[in-house]
């Protein structure tokens, strides 16, 4: 019959009990697979890591335009790395960086959730935020919204 038509004989689902064959164009049947493929590829964005980074005397203004930028960066689906940079002298001073990534965590506990607890590496002080999922969103309780959570206390995880 396939080649009255001047078609092929395609096995679709080898697996199934009896196979499953078809008769059709196999350089179409493949072309549109690939085109599936390659449609269920794109859908699949994983998360790209972006950098915010600061230093510890930064002001509130400018501090506030990195915290817009790493809103607009988590709600297109990116997680985001917040880095608070200290030089010199100011290592003595770390809970100058703790408090602004307290600061950071609460102004965007709406749109992003903490991935683990801060990281003090040398000179650099690092916190990871990721986008809060829908499926989070929904199953959060009604009386008890997203927003209202807030990061009260951040504790360091030091490493060498």
């Amino acid at each position: 019959m396939a080649n009255e038509k001047g078609l092929d004989l395609v096995e679709v689902a080898p697996t199934a009990a009896p196979p499953v064959c078809r008769i059709l164009d196999y350089g179409k049947y493949r072309y549109e697979q690939t085109k599936k493929e390659k449609k269920v590829r794109s859908g699949q964005r994983s998360g790209l890591l972006k950098e915010i980074r600061v230093r510890p005397q930064v002001k509130d203004h400018d501090l506030d335009i990195k915290i817009n930028r790493a809103k607009k960066f988590i709600i297109d689906g990116d997680k985001v790395k917040v880095l608070v940079v200290f030089r010199g002298r100011q290592m003595v001073h770390p809970e100058l960086g703790i408090r602004l990534l307290q600061k950071v965590a609460n102004d965007l506990k709406g749109v992003a959730q903490l991935d683990g607890q801060p990281i003090h590496e040398g000179r650099i002080m690092s916190l990871i935020l990721s986008p809060v999922s829908a499926k989070q969103v929904q199953a959060k309780d009604v009386k008890e919204p997203v927003a209202a959570k807030e990061v009260k206390e951040i504790k360091v995880k030091e490493t060498v």
